[in-house]
């Protein structure tokens, strides 16, 4: 049997081999991507633009550790064939790879690979009889509002990407009803997923406070779903574990979710960080991110920035925390363990 991790050279994809690697010791772990993380190791700024879309790499791998999956060159735009395996119906396909950083990509490349790349990924089940497979979208088809959002909430995107991971959910979902008895899917939709690799919005706040370069932009309460990258995983392959077919939606997020003040203390908390996090009002932060932008953005800081900062998304994970699954983590918990996996210096 084969565990195959499309988009598996990434952040989520390498931790699920991680954990794959530990529950399941005898395993083959395949990780089907475009990108070689072996090549990217000590590679300058320039060298990865020149390399891959990946503008700053992250390792997700502890230092001292090794990658758990065997990479293959794989490209899901196109069909999906000449793998150094056999595939068989006991497989479980985790469909990982997606153009996901939002804004950052021109429209086009949210289309074709979210969208062709599940149109692959599901064809690539059909040919061989696979039977479960996994899906992470996101919580971008809900759109950008302030209520709060239930897996039976009317999807309304408004963005290029949200708008592609809607269509690739449902891509998947027809694959699940040609064969509704047999076939198993999960389809997830995490708030913020932080952790060791993720090089994104939690890591950027660590070092916004640490640095001095973060204030509350317009608001303190703005609500943020965020999940820990290895409860995920581990939520994901519980499902994936159930002995029975389904198709289920689940939004991955603590439950309640917590506002931007919350997170900032528990981090400062974690992480001994001791310093003051001011408050900026909308009447001087938009104008100074406009300002930014024609500056070039220094720091990441423009406009549009600013204002998803300032939405909330209030995502309910009330049908996760109903699962059966128990967490491994508390919140506290999970940023504690995120610092000792960067050896107790910082978080990245």
């Amino acid at each position: 049997m084969n565990y195959i991790i499309t988009g598996g050279s990434g952040f989520i994809g390498t931790h699920l081999a991680n954990l794959l690697s530990e529950t399941h010791p005898d395993a083959k772990i395949w990780s089907l991507d475009i990108v070689d993380p072996s090549k990217l190791e000590g590679m300058s700024e320039q060298q990865l633009q020149e390399y891959t879309t990946i503008k700053q790499w992250k390792s997700p791998v502890v230092d001292g550790e090794t990658r758990k999956a065997t990479f293959v060159y794989c490209d899901v735009r196109k069909p999906i064939e000449n793998l150094p395996f056999t595939p068989s119906p006991d497989d479980v396909i985790f469909n990982f790879a997606a153009v996901h950083r939002t804004p950052g990509h021109p429209d086009l490349s949210y289309f074709e690979t979210n969208i062709r790349g599940a149109e692959n990924v599901t064809a690539f089940a059909e040919k061989y009889g696979i039977k479960k497979m996994v899906f992470t979208s996101s919580i971008a088809p809900y759109g950008a509002a302030e209520e709060l959002k239930t897996e039976n909430t009317l999807p309304t995107p408004n963005t290029p990407y949200g708008i592609s991971k809607l269509v690739a959910e449902k891509i998947h979902q027809m694959w699940h009803a040609k064969d509704a008895v047999n076939r198993q899917l999960t389809i997830v939709r995490p708030g913020v997923v932080y952790g060791k690799g993720e090089n994104g919005n939690f890591t950027r706040l660590y070092w916004g406070i640490r640095k001095h370069t973060f204030a509350y932009p317009g608001r303190r309460d703005t609500i943020k779903a965020c999940v820990y990258v290895k409860e995920l995983v581990r939520f994901i392959l519980w499902n994936v574990d159930k002995p029975t077919p389904h198709n289920e939606i689940y939004n991955c997020t603590f439950e309640p979710a917590f506002t931007i003040e919350q997170i900032v203390n528990a981090m400062k908390e974690q992480t001994g960080l001791k310093q003051f996090v001011p408050y900026i009002p909308n009447s001087l932060i938009m104008p100074a991110a406009a300002l930014a932008k024609c500056l070039g953005s220094p720091m990441g800081i423009c406009p549009a920035r600013v204002r998803k900062l300032q939405i909330s998304t209030n995502i309910c994970g009330k049908k996760m925390a109903d699962s059966g699954y128990q967490l491994k983590y508390s919140f506290d918990e999970s940023l504690k363990d995120w610092f000792q996996d960067n050896k107790n210096q910082f978080l990245k």
